[in-house]
């Protein structure tokens, strides 16, 4: 490292209404990061055990996925009651005891908001059951009369996204809409009600010190449900531009407006971003300052390891950050995807689920074969080019360690509805949410219990906290190194690409003088002068080695 870690200023946590443009987001997903009281589950006093880990690894902020009661159809993504913690992850005092732990570490906390859909089990829906047709309990969610004989027949033959049938029978004519599991029946965002419980769950949080929200399915909630449904067939050829009945629609900033307001009556005001699968000339409006201020952009993730992809991907997307007068995201891996060091070691192939290795966790990790040095080699070379951008950088838990994906998870151990709903097809995410290892040995490696609530494999252990801990060259120490570096050197959401000579290698240059460098290609490349302020690997004779980056500022 050099003296430029010097020049670092921490701003106070109460004073920066801007400290989300260029944060760096550590995402946890409570139940797999650390469990203190030994139950095989990750719970909250288990993070807050963990804050000093989070602190020296150089993070702006956490990202806290669902933590609230939940039956788990879908990873705590089906939500109980959004005012509260599930009792096998703690308290509201352990979630407020932690929430002052982060902040005392100067970290913020941004926790996950699913509005799109509750679980069966919320008292919203008991109710709907347990009243008739055309209840107010029922205008709540989306029930619509089933067709043929005694509404037998669900009323269109929609697909869900984890397979199977849309719609679910209720037993007296009526069916409800679930596009995700059967056990997640989507609100209807038309009833006033539905707003109005969820700006109390805004509020709830943000007096609890919740700095941001991240919002899951921001594009699903608003829906125009005509009389007459479109077929299956109909709606995957109908474009998603506003006027899909459930993507996407104009309507549904009417409601991230209404949250606008909420948000800006704090001081500092509480962020948002939001999870839309949205065409990118469309991303701008969810980024807007009066809609979340925010949104994912995820092209990095979905990209193969190119140097013309990504270059494209990045000019694109700081050009729709301008225009919506926000700042970009990125991200390489998150909870529902398997991991960059995995997709880079993999076989190009076409089609997203087979670019997120779906096909090689359905032989159990066997075909195609993995290459594990390449994958990780290529993956510490991008995550240092994603921290290098101007923005805001997700890292998800474990990768910070060049964790692979987990492929060998026996079915009868497996847990999304994914895996279960579309069998031979689908084989979940589960892999990509296996507790984390935080010691070299145990029988969960420091995770907490006996047995963890996914199974570890057996290599988990030199991809330990405790075995890269102390390693200057470890994928732990690179990422400690490039977060407290970016803290020194961002500057202006500004980068300027400078021409090289090959067409496998990339150069950008950031406004105060420092760049990255970064060879896709296999062979070494001569570097332009300056100093290198850290490498995602050794330099071979002074040149840049293959599949491999370095920050370097200019001479």
């Amino acid at each position: 490292m050099t003296d430029v870690l010097e020049t670092t200023v921490t701003t106070p946590l109460a004073d920066d209404a801007t400290w989300w443009r260029q944060a760096a987001v550590y995402q946890i997903y409570p139940r797999s990061f650390a469990d203190a009281n030994a139950d095989g589950i990750g719970d909250l006093p288990g993070i807050t055990a963990r804050v000093p880990y989070l602190r020296d690894l150089g993070i702006d902020a956490v990202w806290l996925s669902p933590f609230y009661p939940s039956a788990l159809a879908d990873g705590g993504y089906d939500v109980d009651d959004y005012r509260d913690v599930d009792p096998r992850l703690g308290t509201l005092a352990d979630f407020d005891a932690m929430v002052d732990a982060l902040h005392g570490a100067g970290i913020r906390i941004i926790v996950d908001i699913v509005p799109n859909h509750t679980s069966d089990r919320h008292e919203w829906f008991v109710e709907a059951l347990a009243s008739p047709a055309g209840s107010a309990a029922r205008a709540r969610y989306i029930f619509r009369d089933g067709l043929g004989p005694n509404g037998s027949l669900p009323p269109a033959d929609w697909t869900s996204a984890f397979g199977g049938p849309a719609w679910e029978p209720v037993g007296d004519g009526q069916w409800y809409l679930h596009y995700f599991a059967t056990e997640q029946p989507d609100l209807n965002w038309d009833n006033p009600e539905v707003h109005e419980d969820f700006l109390t769950t805004l509020r709830f949080w943000s007096d609890r010190g919740v700095d941001g929200f991240r919002i899951d399915v921001a594009h699903g909630l608003a829906k125009r449900l005509d009389a007459e449904l479109p077929t299956q067939a109909e709606m995957d050829a109908m474009p998603k531009d506003g006027g899909h009945p459930l993507w996407d629609r104009d309507e549904v900033h009417e409601i991230y407006a209404e949250w606008r307001r909420v948000f800006d009556s704090y001081t500092p005001p509480r962020t948002a971003v939001a999870e839309a699968w949205v065409d990118s000339s469309r991303r701008p409006r969810y980024a807007s300052p009066d809609g979340l201020g925010q949104a994912f952009n995820f092209d990095l993730l979905e990209s193969e390891f190119d140097a013309a992809e990504f270059r494209s991907i990045v000019t694109a997307n700081l050009a729709l950050a301008a225009a919506s007068g926000s700042s970009t995201t990125w991200v390489l891996s998150n909870h529902d995807v398997v991991r960059h060091a995995t997709r880079y070691g993999l076989p190009p192939r076409s089609g997203i689920d087979e670019k997120h290795g779906s096909q090689w966790l359905l032989s159990g990790g066997v075909t195609p074969v993995l290459d594990r040095e390449q994958g990780l080699r290529r993956a510490r070379a991008a995550s240092l080019f994603m921290l290098a951008l101007p923005g805001s950088a997700y890292v998800y838990q474990g990768e910070e360690l060049g964790l692979h994906e987990v492929a060998e998870i026996p079915a009868a151990e497996r847990q999304d509805p994914a895996f279960f709903r579309n069998p031979g097809i689908d084989i979940g995410r589960d892999g990509c949410r296996v507790p984390i290892p935080w010691t070299r040995d145990g029988s969960s490696f420091g995770f907490g219990a006996e047995s963890a609530h996914l199974p570890q494999p057996s290599w988990f252990g030199d991809s330990s906290v405790e075995a890269e801990a102390a390693d200057p060259a470890s994928t732990l120490s690179l990422y400690r190194d490039a977060l407290a570096l970016r803290h020194a050197l961002q500057g202006a959401e500004e980068l300027e690409w400078v021409t090289t000579d090959r067409a496998d290698v990339l150069h950008f240059r950031r406004p105060n003088g420092w760049g990255i460098v970064l060879n896709f290609g296999t062979e070494p490349v001569a570097l332009p002068a300056g100093e290198v302020l850290i490498a995602s690997a050794s330099l071979v004779g002074g040149r840049l080695a293959g599949e491999s980056a370095v920050w370097l500022r200019a001479a």
